[in-house]
């Protein structure tokens, strides 16, 4: 029987990716192995509680064809430092030791781009690792865990995938807030909207696992966003004229807007959704290329707007005002 068991996959990548594999019925058996269930198991999928902080239970299997780990602390802000560490590090250890244990031979290891740190220009897989953040570092040691599990023995093959942030249907992160901001009759973007930020489209990410997949290098490293990055300021555009809306795209200072952040934390207790960690991380340039993919002839389906296109067909209500 052919099974592939996702780590941490009730998350919004680890779920998506359980739905393919339901719909191309590459595997004959699907273990998600989460703290949470996934709101809805696709067809041939089964959820086991997990913590990949402990060592990993036998109930999760005794055999695999591949390991997919996406288990992660990741969230910025809502974590201390020690968060990250506690949870990203053992966690690879921890996934290591257990397909050492039943044999698994492939494993993908979902890392970020966060390694980089600050990137204002064009950065490949080329570039020197430099995490500024707990989060970035934690993963830089993951990524060295899982490097270390794929010389030990012969046979064994490690994808390491690094996304830029990864929007698409149901996700309700910066894309989508983009959307309904806009909807409602503005746009407002801390820092300058000439700045880029590498997005990468959920299809066009499973697109490149499934190629990766198929690939016979024992170790591949590669990015993931989409071949074509553009501007905060044209991505606002893009979805103006998607929308047939005539909404103003606001850029205010950083400088301005992290005192009222600050404020705004301070009179609600913390809950206020503007937080200064976001102020400064949305202001903060990333620039991604995915060279590596493209060097191998990867098809990168989508750019910004005909992913648009692809998602309001596949979730028309996200698009709703």
């Amino acid at each position: 029987m052919k099974r592939c068991i996702l780590f941490g996959g009730s998350g919004y990548i680890g779920t998506m990716l359980a739905r393919r594999f339901a719909e191309t019925g590459r595997f004959d058996e699907i273990v998600i192995a989460d703290m949470q269930s996934p709101a809805a198991l696709p067809p041939g999928a089964r959820h086991v509680s997990c913590d990949v902080r402990e060592p990993i239970p036998p109930v999760v299997g005794e055999s695999a064809e591949w390991i997919f780990h996406f288990a992660a602390v990741h969230r910025e802000p809502g974590h201390t430092d020690e968060e990250y560490f506690a949870t990203n590090v053992p966690g690879g250890r921890h996934v290591c030791e257990f397909a050492e244990r039943i044999g698994c031979r492939n494993i993908t290891f979902t890392s970020s781009i966060a390694v980089y740190g600050p990137t204002t220009g064009a950065t490949d897989e080329s570039a020197p690792l430099h995490p500024t953040t707990a989060y970035g570092r934690s993963k830089q040691e993951a990524e060295a865990i899982h490097a270390a599990w794929q010389t030990t023995a012969p046979g064994r093959r490690l994808m390491i995938v690094r996304p830029g942030v990864i929007y698409g249907p149901g996700d309700p992160g910066n894309v989508l807030r983009m959307i309904r901001a806009l909807h409602r009759g503005y746009f407002v973007f801390p820092g300058s909207t000439a700045i880029r930020k590498s997005y990468g489209y959920i299809h066009g990410l499973l697109d490149a696992f499934e190629f990766a997949m198929q690939r016979s290098e024992p170790a591949l490293t590669f990015n993931y966003v989409e071949r074509e990055t553009v501007t905060i300021g044209e991505m606002a555009k893009i979805v103006r004229q998607f929308l047939g809306v005539s909404a103003p795209v606001l850029a205010l200072p950083g400088w301005l807007l992290m005192p009222v952040a600050w404020l705004a934390q301070r009179a609600t207790g913390g809950r206020s959704a503007l937080h200064p960690v976001r102020v400064r991380k949305a202001a903060t340039p990333t620039w991604i290329v995915p060279a590596r993919l493209a060097e191998l002839g990867f098809n990168f389906r989508y750019d910004f707007e005909t992913s648009l296109a692809d998602w309001r067909e596949r979730a028309p209500q996200d698009f709703e005002s």
